[in-house]
């Protein structure tokens, strides 16, 4: 499946993006291994299964490619994705959460406003799985709320403050 990924049919690789978001954890370590930089389709849609499939051991990969990558759509699905990753109880959670914080939210000033509204979506879902960082988010998302000059951005982080605030 993870073949699939590289040819140039959108139709067989969203295929076998959701064959590999079934098999999970699974498909992670393959995945992560068989990254390839030179063939942006194929990155793409890897960065979109792993995202999806939410495993911590695809962190490093999804915080490079939602701050440094070239193409906005894969840092889109990779900002959304670091949201939306299952910690596992351990130690070094509560660092990987705060490295997760600090990317969401210098993501969060992109002059890309796609790449903002992906930030705060990944900010909610981050203070759904981490409630000690809520008022960190709320914060966050209060200030993108006051100063961002796109309305669709400021709506998006009005609903974050909304749900994360008791």
């Amino acid at each position: 499946m993870i073949q699939v990924l590289g040819y140039n049919n959108p139709a067989a690789a969203a295929v076998a993006v959701r064959g590999l978001i079934q098999l999970g954890e699974a498909s992670v370590l393959p995945l992560l291994q068989s990254l390839d930089e030179y063939n942006y389709g194929a990155r793409a849609y890897a960065i979109r299964a792993l995202a999806a499939i939410a495993d911590p051991r695809a962190l490093e990969v999804l915080v490079a490619a939602a701050e440094t990558d070239f193409a906005p759509s894969v840092r889109r699905a990779a900002t959304k994705g670091l949201g939306q990753i299952r910690w596992q109880a351990n130690a070094a959670v509560v660092s990987a959460q705060q490295r997760v914080l600090h990317s969401l939210v210098t993501i969060a000033h992109d002059a890309d406003w796609s790449l903002r509204y992906a930030a705060i979506a990944g900010l909610q879902a981050l203070g759904t799985a981490a409630a000690d960082l809520v008022p960190a988010i709320v914060e966050q998302c209060r200030l993108i709320q006051a100063s961002d000059g796109d309305v669709v951005v400021q709506a998006r982080a009005t609903l974050a403050v909304i749900t994360l605030s008791p």
